[in-house]
């Protein structure tokens, strides 16, 4: 007989036919399942499954598994938590890849920087330095163009801003550049603390300002534009024999012997208590000779141009300043 079997009682419970126990069914008063023994898993060697009895728990009652949710990822250097082994029969895959890190913001550097009221003010700065150059590249061509209608409807406009402080040249850009070498010389009567007069050698002054250049990456203006602007500005408003022509003739003079009295008082040409009564300038024109493979034959002897003694007032004497 059936170990489950007792009759009537099994089926009806002990009370009576067609009465329920009034006992509901507990997991402890519940017979417990049959044990399978471990084996490999395989349809022919599995163990038949019992019949659903009456008082136990159907497969479809029972609450279904819980999905475990993913935790936070572990941290580089800290232990692995434990994982529970594969089931039997299953192969063990990879383990999850973690989800791909969101890409860094990218930050803006330069005017992007800034707040809109500084791009605005630096883009009004753009705008005036941009028109700034273009006025002057457009005052600049007019100048070096040949003579055109723009040119002369505008001509006092463009002088006024090629010529502010200091007159300018384009050699640099003529069909035939200069190409001789010019010194400015000047020396000197100096009148002793005893009366005598005495006259000194020439001093090169544009050889002075040679050397004060050469190896300078910054020479002043003076040093390279003084004495020589000085000089042209003489040469053209005297004629050859030396006499003025239009009124800035006694300008350049004045300016000229200015200069040289100037560079003769650093130079102590009077001495300690000598002072200079009288100065006399001259200039040595040389051709700049051609190089070695031209077939050029040019004279290279210099050519002087000495012009007459010029007194100096007494209030430049003592520096060349009035």
């Amino acid at each position: 007989m059936n170990a489950y079997d007792k009759g009537s009682d099994a089926r009806h419970g002990p009370a009576g036919q067609d009465v329920p126990d009034p006992r509901p069914a507990s997991p402890a008063n519940a017979p417990a399942p049959p044990v399978r023994e471990p084996g490999p898993a395989s349809p022919a060697n599995a163990p038949a499954l019992p019949a659903h009895e009456p008082g136990l728990a159907s497969p479809a009652d029972l609450p279904a598994p819980r999905t475990p949710s993913p935790g936070p990822l572990p941290s580089a250097g800290a232990p692995a938590p434990d994982t529970p082994p594969p089931a039997p029969g299953r192969p063990a895959g990879p383990p999850p890849e973690p989800p791909p890190a969101a890409p860094p913001a990218e930050s803006r550097t330069g005017v992007a920087a800034l707040s809109l009221r500084y791009q605005i003010g630096a883009a009004v700065a753009l705008a005036v330095v941009a028109v700034g150059v273009c006025v002057h590249l457009g005052m600049t061509f007019l100048h070096v163009a040949p003579p055109n209608t723009v040119s002369k409807e505008h001509s006092g406009t463009v002088e006024d801003w090629i010529y502010p402080e200091f007159e300018q040249n384009w050699k640099l850009f003529a069909p035939n550049p200069l190409q001789q070498n010019i010194a400015v010389q000047v020396r000197a009567e100096v009148l002793t603390a005893g009366g005598e007069v005495r006259t000194t050698g020439w001093y090169d002054l544009s050889a002075q300002d040679g050397r004060a250049i050469d190896g300078n990456l910054l020479p002043s203006h003076t040093q390279q534009n003084a004495l020589r602007r000085a000089w042209d500005l003489f040469l053209a408003t005297h004629d050859e024999n030396n006499r003025p022509v239009g009124l800035r003739g006694a300008l350049s003079e004045t300016y000229l012997r200015r200069i040289t009295v100037l560079r003769l008082d650093r130079a102590d040409a009077a001495g300690p208590d000598g002072s200079v009564a009288r100065v006399q300038i001259r200039s040595r024109t040389a051709n700049v000779p051609p190089p070695d493979w031209s077939t050029e034959k040019i004279s290279t002897t210099p050519v002087y141009r000495t012009l007459p003694w010029w007194s100096v007032p007494d209030d430049e004497a003592r520096g060349g300043i009035g």
